[in-house]
């Protein structure tokens, strides 16, 4: 069984043991979490789909928090030609490392 959930503006296609990285979420390193906003639940070997519109009623995303870090760290560089301008600056974007537990439909 599948689901597509979402969170922090984005949406996720998961299944039971799915390792994935979301947007931070609070809480520490094994904490458990859920999520509501199921978009879509299928089953595997053609069983029914269920589609929401815009949500699955009672589906529910069970994960737990494996992680919390900073992501690679990207460099932005501004230049302008023949006016002496340079900026450089760099970001790492924060996440939250999840395992999907079970999906509940």
């Amino acid at each position: 069984m599948y689901a597509v959930f979402k969170t922090g503006g984005k949406q996720y296609r998961v299944a039971a043991g799915d390792k994935v990285r979301v947007e931070k979420l609070p809480g520490s390193v094994g904490d458990a979490i859920a999520f509501d906003s199921v978009l879509l639940v299928g089953g595997l070997d053609g069983a029914a789909i269920k589609l929401g519109r815009p949500l699955v009623g009672g589906a529910k995303v069970e994960a737990k928090i494996v992680g919390q870090g900073l992501g690679k760290k990207l460099i932005i560089f501004k230049f302008r030609r023949r006016k002496n301008y340079r900026r450089k600056t760099g970001h790492r974007q924060p996440f939250t490392a999840l395992e999907i537990t079970n999906i509940v439909s």
